[in-house]
């Protein structure tokens, strides 16, 4: 990740000098602009003015600054400065001109830059890396031999970016997105010779190469593993001489191919070619498309297939008009001719999935048509049987509840830590986790617990430590499953700094940490340290380190893809990395899926899946580095404009979370630099996600909820994810862009100018009632309630002499609730009556307000005080299980005594 602050400016336009750059990319793209801007000037000038000087400076100083950028990217690339420089000195202003904004655009991501003359290649092109130690000899004879290997009917073209170091190699894999390769030569050195001290800032400590060895294999491998920890998507090949026979043998399985520098080229060149090509197939879209061109005879459901009942309609011309005929002629209900089944892939569907499981490092990944919430209800229930014991955050999207209720779980909630300040809960504390854990292992239960549910990230950007998490897990209870909900964070996988806290990147990491004998040594130092019966406060305070041999590593999930990444609506895909999957989970996730995926869904939707993923492979890194960027963007836009400032502010880290949960000690993370942020990443139990930005707006005097949709939505179209009684919650996505975040500044500023406008209108009873109403947005409201309990009669671990565990058969509460003479209504103030005169309410359904859109109350919970006062506190107009004009839905006295007699029965030993 660009380091968000670093220490010192980059001055690239005099408009711009108080400006500090955050981004490497931000920077190239700003400077080329200049740059374009200064020879403008300059062709325009007359020859005796006296700025001429100045300018003349101005253009060598950012071809200056270019320099080492450019040298991580064939186009436009080194040898197009020193094009530029060669104009520019030569005197040939006009031409300089031109020619600056030709690269320009070509470095923007626009018009093809042409190469020798010759016109802009139509092809996708990309990039490849060479590292190795060259002459300019060698090196223009190399590109000559690559170009007339290519063919005419090569899908792609690429181009060469060659650098002689380790310390290059690093920094263009993190500066380059469109590298696609990395071609591992003969020689190369460890640090760059080239003055990188400007790069060097934005990449503090991540580009050093790890220490000095004389082996050339070895230092092969450490290089190939930094790249694959930075790029996983890139291909990487070894191009040497001598013994390519033992190389091939000694090299990890990271690199794809070893070839010998005299006779290896072509294959090299159709090696390259091939790698992109199988990322670049999309099977099912492509299935679908030739499906789409097939004439055929329609004997089977969907009258609308081929647009058949609507393409003669006078009545529906709007549909054949607005969705385009493509829409209808791949519509089908065909699992066959070229197609495949959902339920049973043996085709390009099948393989669109191993492709998607390859590019986020899952061991299979299956594809869903409606939504995470589907997708949820799968994994729950191919995992859990009635009466398993399952932890999950309460805070957690409903489908989760909803989900544990059809699998008929046993379910334990676990509260995250509160901001009372911004009604908002941050996550669940590993420590909150080991501690219910220990409840079970003293009540002897243990084993009955089977998963623990959590949300990666959390709608508000904290993130987990998903290795940490289930590392301490697994010591306690070595075959507990997971389930990460990733609903909002498939696109992390696709950055260098965020992939370690995806859960499939964590797997992977405990698997490898799992077989490393260093790691059994430190494993066994810490059980003869602990000794043979360590107390529970020991544990809870101790990092604890799962026995290798017995913790079985079995994590699952969710994305929506659709949220974050190229889908249709309610595109989401289910990961699994589990090692006992076949054993253990195929035939009962079989039966899952079979249970919740529809034997109709949407070919379209699939199809858009197929091709996210082809778009994550290709370009995933170049759009979630932008997309992380234009957060930091937006975070400064607000920050450091004069007037926004006084009225808004984004919610930093230290504010969102509290200092025992970040051990780094890094205050800023967004603004500490590279080194610093990285530190606390690797480090920290939770950390924020830069493109979540929380925006506190108490200042202004209005709630969350008419701000997102009175004054953003309704009037400017501004659409944002959530809202609380003071915060709104903005989020940038790989399709947000520079001008997406102006508009949005611009609004704010017109909103704000609004607000100092009604200011002056106020009078002194006005203004009076617009500082209370400040100073109530400015201030903690009601506490936040945690999960009070499960009543005793939906509690199978209550044994009635006080040695009960807090999980609760929410499944009986819910259908008992099926029965209306079981239930009754309480108003607000009939409820809070009942408690004060001794009465234990128990709630007979769901009460979820929006926002924040978590439960407060589900069936079969205790209604506490503490939650009666939140829901009166509570200002939101939409609170789904709650009727104003009924109140709460709760069970009956007789209902509840009822019940316990039957769950006393059922729990009497025959």
């Amino acid at each position: 990740m660009d380091a968000p602050a670093p220490t010192s400016a980059v001055h690239v336009d005099e408009n711009l000098d108080e400006h500090v750059y955050n981004s490497v990319h931000r920077l190239r793209a700003d400077a080329w602009s200049s740059l374009e801007e200064a020879t403008r000037r300059l062709a325009t000038l007359p020859r005796a003015s006296g700025a001429r000087a100045d300018l003349d400076a101005r253009v060598e100083e950012l071809l200056d600054l270019l320099g080492p950028i450019e040298s991580c990217w064939a186009s436009p690339g080194r040898a197009a400065l020193d094009e530029l420089r060669s104009l520019h000195r030569t005197g040939e202003r006009r031409k300089l001109m031109e020619r600056t904004e030709e690269l320009g655009r070509a470095g923007s991501g626009g018009a093809p830059e042409t190469v020798d003359g010759q016109d802009p290649d139509p092809r996708p092109v990309f990039e490849v890396l060479l590292v190795d130690e060259v002459t300019p000899d060698e090196e223009r004879s190399l590109r000559a031999r690559l170009r007339e290997l290519r063919r005419r009917d090569d899908e792609f073209a690429y181009e060469l970016v060659v650098v002689d170091s380790f310390e290059d190699a690093v920094i263009a894999s993190l500066v380059n997105v469109r590298l696609q390769a990395v071609v591992i030569g003969r020689r190369f050195a460890d640090r760059s010779r080239h003055d990188l001290r400007m790069l060097r800032r934005f990449f503090d400590g991540t580009a050093d190469d790890g220490g000095e060895t004389n082996s050339f294999g070895h230092r092969v491998q450490r290089l190939g593993a930094r790249l694959a920890a930075i790029r996983p998507e890139l291909d990487l090949y070894l191009l040497a001489d001598g013994s390519v026979e033992a190389l091939a043998g000694f090299v990890d399985r990271r690199f794809a191919r070893v070839f010998h520098t005299r006779d290896g080229l072509l294959e090299l060149h159709l090696s390259i070619l091939e790698g992109v090509g199988r990322r670049f197939r999309a099977p099912f879209f492509a299935a679908l498309e030739a499906h789409s061109r097939r004439p055929t005879g329609v004997f089977h459901a969907l009258p609308i297939s081929r647009g058949s009942s609507v393409a003669g309609s006078p009545w529906l011309p709007e549909m054949t008009r607005f969705y385009g005929m493509n829409t209808f002629l791949a519509e089908t209900s065909a699992t066959s001719g070229g197609l495949d089944s959902l339920l049973d892939p043996t085709g390009p569907l099948r393989e669109a999935q191993e492709l998607a499981a390859q590019t986020f490092g899952a061991q299979q990944t299956y594809f869903v048509t409606n939504g995470t919430s589907t997708a949820n209800k799968i994994v729950v229930q191919a995992l859990v049987r009635p009466g398993d014991i399952v932890l999950v955050d309460r805070n957690c999207h409903k489908s989760h509840h909803y989900g544990l209720v059809l699998a008929g779980a046993h379910v334990v909630y676990l509260d995250s830590y509160p901001l009372d300040a911004y009604g908002m809960y941050g996550a669940v504390p590993v420590e909150e986790i080991k501690r219910k854990l220990l409840e079970f292992r003293k009540a002897g239960t243990l084993h009955r617990v089977r998963m623990l549910m959590l949300t990666n990230c959390t709608f508000d950007g904290v993130v987990y430590h998903p290795a940490r998490v289930m590392e301490e897990c697994l010591a306690l209870h070595p075959d507990l499953a997971f389930l990460w909900d990733e609903a909002w964070f498939a696109f992390a996988r696709f950055h260098p700094v965020y992939r370690p806290r995806t859960a499939m990147a964590a797997a992977g990491t405990l698997r490898e940490r799992f077989r490393d004998p260093a790691y059994r040594a430190r494993c066994a130092e810490q059980r003869r340290e602990l000794g043979q019966e360590p107390d529970d406060d020991t544990l809870l305070t101790t990092r604890l380190l799962p026995d290798p041999d017995r913790a079985r590593v079995r994590v699952y999930a969710t994305q929506s893809t659709h949220k974050t990444l190229t889908s249709l609506r309610q595109g989401s895909m289910i990961h699994v990395h589990d090692q006992d999957f076949h054993r253990r989970a195929a035939e009962t996730f079989r039966e899952a899926y079979m249970t919740h995926t529809s034997t109709s869904p949407s070919y379209q939707i699939l199809a858009s899946l197929d091709l996210g993923r082809r778009q994550a492979a290709l370009e995933g890194f170049g759009l979630v580095r932008k997309q992380v960027e234009q957060g930091g963007l937006l975070r400064d836009a607000v920050e450091d404009h004069p007037l926004l400032s006084r009225y808004l502010h984004f919610l930093t880290t230290p504010e969102l979370i509290p200092a025992r949960y970040r051990s780094s000690g890094v205050e800023q993370p967004l603004r500490a630099g590279q080194a610093a942020m990285a530190r606390a990443w690797e480090e920290d139990e939770f950390v924020l996600d830069p493109t979540r930005a929380t925006l506190s707006i108490g200042a202004t005097g209005i709630d969350g909820d008419t701000f997102k949709h009175e004054h953003l939505m309704n009037r400017h179209g501004v659409q944002i994810n959530k809202s609380t009684r003071n915060t709104l919650l903005f989020m940038t996505n790989i399709g947000t862009t520079r001008s997406t975040v102006a508009y949005l500044i611009e609004t704010l500023v017109r909103l704000v100018r609004g607000l100092e406008d009604d200011a002056d209108a106020r009078g002194p009873r006005e203004q009076a009632a617009h500082r209370r109403r400040v100073a109530e947005l400015t201030s903690a409201s009601v506490p936040l309630p945690d999960f009070s309990a499960f009543h005793p009669a939906f509690r199978p671990g209550d044994d009635g002499r006080g040695g009960a565990t807090p999980e609760g058969d929410m499944r009986a509460a819910f259908y008992l609730a099926y029965d209306d003479a079981a239930c009754e209504y309480l108003s607000a103030g009939e409820a809070a009556a009942a408690l004060a005169a001794g009465r234990e309410l128990v709630s007979a359904t769901f009460v979820t307000p929006y926002p924040p859109g978590f439960p407060v109350l589900v069936p079969g919970q205790v209604v506490s005080a503490e939650v009666l006062a939140y829901m009166a506190a509570l200002d939101t107009r939409e609170i789904h299980g709650y009727h104003p004009d009924q109140g709460y839905r709760v069970f009956t006295e007789e209902a509840i005594r009822a019940h316990e007699g039957v769950a006393a029965r059922a729990a009497t030993p025959v």
